[in-house]
């Protein structure tokens, strides 16, 4: 079990690697590709050896080898947390292949996600899709009880922010809208704790941006919804069932 962990996180570190590259290439409509990787800067190429996750930044101090520009402290920061949540994940979901592969997917596409959503507001389809669809794969090959599941709680996630989005526009994108039913699809019943999450740190958020600029200044401000919910998402993943079974105990 530890191997297992521990090549779980030196994965999420190589993929987190990558996901920074997702994150600044794919909203520009740039190859994932080509050409590799470079410095934002001077566009020198980056060595292998200046590639390695967290390590290299941390040798570089945080610096381009051969400009000296400095390199935003996110892309090891970005590393260190998607291996640390594929570590998570194992650790977590060790005995159920099926809640291993939807854990690590589902934070493969948290990540990015969050991360557009910050910079540019949107939450591009070509990770919602795919995602979509590869949830649904995991289900019909490791755990075929759970495709019913998934579906309820895909629609159902989905459509109560579709008429939260329909009720109101401005608050609501449809980008938010999809990635809740992709959480659906990921989490089960589970994702009643992600949207309960999801929604209670942007309540927090926005009643924090009002008491500092005020009120009619804090509703000005345009607050990107999708990192929430991926925070929810995130939580989910490792207490959504504990929860959910609770609910259901009790009530």
């Amino acid at each position: 079990m530890v191997a297992a962990i521990v090549l779980a996180a030196l994965g999420g570190l190589i993929i987190g690697s990558f996901l920074n590259v997702v994150a600044y290439r794919l909203p520009r409509g740039e190859s994932l590709a080509h050409p590799p990787s470079r410095c934002p800067n001077c566009e020198t190429p980056v060595k292998p050896y200046d590639n390695i996750p967290v390590l290299s930044w941390l040798l570089l101090r945080g610096k381009c080898r051969h400009c000296k520009a400095p390199i935003s402290p996110q892309y090891p920061i970005v590393e260190a947390i998607t291996g640390a949540l594929y570590a998570a994940v194992m650790w977590a979901r060790w005995d159920d292949a099926s809640g291993i592969a939807l854990g690590i997917v589902l934070v493969t596409a948290l990540i990015p996600i969050t991360l557009i959503d910050f910079e540019h507001r949107i939450i591009p389809n070509k990770i919602t899709g795919p995602a979509a669809i590869v949830a649904i794969l995991i289900g019909a090959i490791l755990d075929q009880d759970y495709i019913v599941e998934q579906l309820i709680a895909g629609a159902a996630a989905g459509g109560f922010f579709l008429l939260a989005a329909i009720a109101y526009p401005k608050g609501m994108g449809m980008g938010d809208v999809k990635l809740a039913g992709v959480l659906g699809l990921y989490l089960g019943r589970g994702v009643g704790l992600a949207l309960l999450v999801g929604l209670i740190a942007g309540v927090v958020v926005g009643a924090t941006i009002m008491a500092r600029v005020g009120a009619r200044e804090g509703r000005k401000t345009a607050v990107p919804f999708g990192p929430f919910l991926a925070l929810g998402g995130a939580v989910a993943i490792f207490a959504g069932d504990a929860v959910a079974n609770a609910y259901v105990d009790h009530f």
